[in-house]
C-alpha cells in the first residue's frame, strides 16, 4: 500500500508515522506536512532513512497539489491528521482553523475521490481516515465532582482506572455541540467526511479521540509546557480553579489505535478512542510537579508554589470523558499504560531530550526549515 499520513511532522502524526514505517517495510509512507510551528521533523530523525518513507512539504489547501501527489505516488490510503488544535489560539484566529481544518480537509477529499473514482477499481480496497476530537461533543456535565470509583460501564479489561466525574460519556451517536471555534471546524470537517461517503461512495472512516500525551508534543500544550516550567521555575498558569476534567491517553496508545482502525475498522464507521482515564487539571498538574521534583532530585512537591490560578478562558468545557467500548468490542483494542506510568515515561522523555524542547521554544528549527527549503 502506498499512504499519505497528512501532519505526520507534528505530535501525534510524527508516532502514526514511526509505527507504519517500522511495522510494515511493504508499505510506502508519504508524509505530508505544510510544517507550521507544530511540525518539526526532528520528530522523526530515526526514521527519515528508512526506504519506505518520503516526506513532502505541502499544504493541505493546495488542492492540485495534493491531487498530483495521489497520482504521483499512487496513493491507497489516506490517514488524515494535519489541523490545528490549540483552543487558545483558534479563539484569537478561528479563520486559520476554519482554512486548514475545514478546506483542508475538504481538498483531501476531493482529491481522494478524483483519483479513486477514475481508477479501474474505483474505491475498491482505499480508504481515507480522518482523525477528529472529542471537543466536537461539546460538554458533559460533571455529576459527582469526587469522582466515581472504578469499575464503570466503560471499563477496559486491563486493570482500574482513574475516576469518572459522572455517569454520562462521548458515544459515537451523540449529537454534536462544538463550544469552541476549533471544536467548531473540526466538527465542520467530520461532516464533510462523513458526506463524501453518503454522496459519492467515499470510503471513509472517522475516529474521535480524548486528550493525547507523551513525547514529542508542541510545549504550547499543559503536560510538556509545565514540565518545561517546573523544570526553570517559572509560573504555571492554570484556568479559572483547575477543576476542569478531560481523558487522557498515551500517544503511542492512539497510534495502536490508528493502526488497528485503519486496517481492520468498517467503513463509515465513527469509533470514540479514550484513555478511561479522567484527571481535573489540578491534580494531573499535581502528579506532574512531583513526577519532575523526583525526577531531578528535588523534594517532591516543592515546586507547588509555582501554581498561578488565571481568568479562564472563554468557552471552557467543563468535563470531557470519551467511551471506548465499542472500538473495544468490535476491534479489541484497549490502552496499554496507566496515567502513572505513562506520565513517568512523557516526564523523563522531556527530561532527557532538553536540546529538542530548547530548539522548540527557541523557535531554531522554524528558522531551520525555512532555509532549507528556500534552497539556502
Amino acid at each position: 500500500m502506498n499512504i499519505i499520513i497528512t501532519g505526520g511532522a507534528g505530535f501525534i502524526g510524527s508516532h502514526v508515522v514511526r509505527l507504519f514505517v517500522n511495522k510494515y517495510p511493504e508499505y510506502k509512507i508519504i508524509n505530508l506536512d505544510k510544517l507550521t510551528y507544530a511540525g518539526n521533523l526532528a520528530n522523526l530523525k530515526d526514521i527519515e532513512d528508512k526506504p519506505n518513507y518520503k516526506f513532502v512539504k505541502m499544504d493541505i489547501c493546495d488542492f492540485d497539489g495534493v491531487y498530483k501527489l495521489m497520482q504521483d505516488e499512487k496513493v491507497d490510503g489516506i490517514i488524515h491528521l494535519a489541523a490545528e488544535s490549540h483552543v487558545d489560539r483558534s479563539i484569537k484566529d478561528p479563520f486559520t482553523f476554519a482554512q486548514t481544518n475545514v478546506m483542508g480537509t475538504l481538498s483531501m477529499l476531493q482529491a481522494a475521490k478524483l483519483y479513486w473514482e477514475n481508477l479501474p477499481e474505483k474505491f475498491e480496497g482505499k480508504r481515507f481516515y480522518h482523525i477528529s476530537t472529542d471537543e466536537v461533543y461539546g460538554a458533559l456535565e460533571m455529576t459527582h465532582p469526587e469522582g466515581i470509583k472504578p469499575p464503570f460501564t466503560t471499563k477496559a479489561s486491563s486493570g482500574e482506572h482513574h475516576l469518572a466525574y459522572g455517569e454520562k460519556f462521548f458515544t459515537e451517536d451523540l449529537k454534536y455541540q462544538p463550544h469552541s471555534p476549533y471544536s467548531a471546524a473540526k466538527a465542520s470537517s467530520d461532516h464533510f467526511v462523513r458526506a463524501f461517503h453518503d454522496t459519492y461512495g467515499l470510503p471513509i472512516i472517522v475516529t474521535n479521540c480524548s486528550n493525547n500525551y507523551g513525547p514529542y508534543q508542541f510545549p504550547e500544550k499543559l503536560i510538556p509546557l509545565f514540565i518545561n516550567n517546573i523544570r526553570h521555575r517559572k509560573p504555571l498558569p492554570v484556568y479559572g480553579k483547575g477543576e476542569n476534567v478531560r481523558d487522557w491517553l498515551y500517544v503511542e496508545d492512539h497510534a495502536r489505535a490508528i493502526d488497528l482502525i485503519f486496517h481492520k475498522g468498517k467503513i463509515a464507521e465513527t469509533y470514540n478512542i479514550g484513555g478511561f482515564n479522567e484527571w481535573k487539571n489540578i491534580d494531573i498538574i499535581k502528579v506532574v510537579i512531583n513526577t519532575v521534583d523526583r525526577l531531578l532530585g528535588r523534594p517532591e512537591g516543592q515546586d507547588m508554589d509555582l501554581i498561578t490560578y488565571v481568568t479562564d478562558r472563554a468557552g471552557h468545557d467543563m468535563r470531557y470523558a470519551i467511551d471506548s467500548s465499542k472500538l473495544q468490542r468490535e476491534l479489541g483494542w484497549e490502552p496499554s499504560l496507566q496515567f502513572e506510568e505513562g506520565i513517568e515515561k512523557t516526564v523523563r522523555w522531556y527530561l532527557d531530550n532538553q536540546e529538542w524542547m530548547d530548539n522548540v521554544t527557541s523557535g531554531d528549527y522554524l528558522k531551520y526549515y525555512e532555509d532549507m527549503y528556500a534552497g539556502r
